[in-house]
């Protein structure tokens, strides 16, 4: 295995070096002191995966690379697959091996499955809440810095979609860029120029905050037009205006109490930060059930 399919393919030694800073920061220079100290070499045992509250799994391959890294001869198999949605007391699968390459695994293998799988929940239910409705939901930047694939892949299994995946693959003049070219118009101009002088070709997208700056944006080159906390009558009326010429994303203190109405005004996309800068990870155990000497 040299990928895992996760977002844009991340590299296994992308994902190698997350695991490896996680477990620096957990065992530093001498390692698991209560299961060095408490479980013998030659305990061997099988734990169980529970879920303890209903929602999405996300991440269980790399809850397995997690406990291979320690230990390769730790045997995990899984019951479930990524993007399931599943009850509380489900057992998602089972992992048989060394005691203590297991415990010392444990927490770090559990961190990266439950905050995933908590951010593959909280997009589940966005998703839920505009069923019916055209409107795809999508991530933002705001990401864990350094888990950005991992996190948009949790968000594709809850059912969403990614937004740009950084700064690099898609143009987002946002309210900061317009104030300092003097007005959407010339932020436009120089995007255009650059992309031509740089032979570079992506979708342009242009935030606004009132119908001015709506029918402005409308007079130019762009692909889509974000509606940036406005409120809902407000964005019926830059829908109207744009009237399928573009694509249209809502943004801006987006919650799931308010997504429905706002997917009715007649936006393409909604985006929602808190689908990974604010998610409770999803409740998960590891529960040891057997144990014997070799």
């Amino acid at each position: 295995m040299n990928t895992l399919k996760l977002s844009n393919e991340i590299q296994l030694n992308e994902l190698d070096a997350l695991i490896d800073h996680a477990f620096g920061e957990d065992l530093g220079e001498v390692g698991d002191l209560t299961t060095l100290s408490t479980i013998s070499a030659d305990s061997v045992g099988t734990g169980y995966l529970n879920l303890k509250e209903d929602g999405v799994i996300a991440g269980l391959p790399v809850f397995q690379r997690v406990l291979q890294k320690v230990d390769p001869k730790v045997a995990v198999s899984f019951s479930v697959e990524d993007g399931d949605s599943l009850i509380c007391g489900t057992k998602l699968g089972q992992v048989q091996g060394s005691m203590r390459s297991i415990l010392i695994g444990e927490r770090t293998a559990l961190n990266f499955l439950q905050r995933l799988s908590g951010i593959a929940t909280q997009t589940r239910c966005y998703v839920e809440a505009v069923k019916g409705t055209d409107v795809k939901i999508l991530d933002t930047r705001k990401t864990t810095p350094h888990y950005r694939n991992l996190e948009k892949y949790a968000v594709r299994q809850g059912g969403g979609e990614n937004h740009r995946m950084g700064l690099y693959d898609m143009v987002l003049i946002k309210d900061n860029h317009i104030e300092i070219c003097g007005g959407i118009t010339q932020a436009v101009q120089k995007c255009l120029s650059y992309l031509t002088e740089k032979k570079l070709t992506c979708k342009i997208e242009v935030e606004t905050r009132t119908l001015e700056e709506v029918g402005e944006a409308l007079s130019l080159p762009v692909h889509r037009i974000m509606l940036d906390n406005m409120d809902q009558a407000t964005m019926h009326r830059a829908v109207g205006m744009i009237d399928g010429r573009v694509e249209v994303e809502a943004s801006g203190n987006i919650t799931l109490e308010s997504v429905a109405e706002v997917a009715k005004t007649g936006v393409d996309f909604i985006s929602v930060g808190a689908l990974t800068h604010s998610v409770r990870a999803l409740d998960i155990s590891l529960e040891v059930v057997t144990s014997q000497r070799l």
